[in-house]
């Protein structure tokens, strides 16, 4: 398989004031079509940083990072926010979801960024809306749904647009040991059936049983890819 996104030696760095904070070192990694993968470790070995990298949400210290084959460039010339906007999908731990807006209109949100004519954004929401199973919950505002079926929401707001690759960062962290088994069912079934690649990161062993792939970090390294 052709990888669809990959890291060559990934050094992230933040600053806080004149403290120098490392997030990740010498990070190589990549990720093939239609992988079911997840990112592993203790709170602060870098999970949330490489999904974000691996975005385009945030831009490493050192390294690149490739999709499709491209290097991505971070100048006012680049065109990693269209790549972010066309190809990657992301879902929330919190959900994100925009409270006075219906689960409609939170799907339909990041298609209101793209050419798309009204009539070709109403087929790609009822078609995902349905494909959750929350059509006839599509006038419900997120305060209006359970945690279940609010994360339905964010999955069907991350798969609009027919991304490449969808990032979750811990997908099942607000929603009970049941509801979770019921999302990731419905995920590993995207993946299978469409093709969704995905990437999670998770203290979750049951999210860790789910995947095909594990990626361990330590520390800011990768330990076991």
């Amino acid at each position: 398989m052709n990888a669809l996104v990959q890291t060559e030696a990934i050094v992230k760095h933040y600053e806080l004031g004149k403290v120098i904070v490392p997030a990740l070192h010498n990070v190589t990694m990549k990720m093939d079509r239609g992988e079911f993968a997840t990112i592993c470790g203790p709170s602060g070995s870098g999970k949330t940083t490489l999904l974000n990298l691996l975005g385009f949400i945030d831009s490493p210290t050192s390294g690149e990072v490739f999709f499709d084959g491209a290097r991505i460039t971070y100048n006012g010339r680049s065109n990693h926010h269209k790549l972010r906007l066309e190809k990657v999908g992301f879902i929330f731990q919190t959900f994100n979801l925009i409270p006075v807006l219906t689960a409609y209109e939170n799907v339909e949100y990041p298609l209101l960024l793209t050419a798309k004519s009204s009539a070709e954004r109403r087929t790609l929401v009822e078609r995902i809306l349905r494909e959750v199973r929350l059509w006839e919950h599509r006038h419900h505002k997120p305060n209006e749904l359970s945690g279940g079926q609010r994360q339905r929401v964010a999955i069907a707001r991350a798969l609009v647009n027919n991304p490449q690759l969808v990032l979750a960062d811990e997908p099942t962290a607000n929603i009970d040991s049941v509801t979770a088994a019921e999302i990731l069912d419905l995920m590993r079934t995207l993946n299978e059936e469409d093709n969704v690649t995905f990437l999670f990161s998770t203290h979750d062993p049951v999210v860790v049983r789910y995947a095909m792939r594990v990626i361990r970090l330590h520390d800011g390294e990768i330990v076991e890819a």
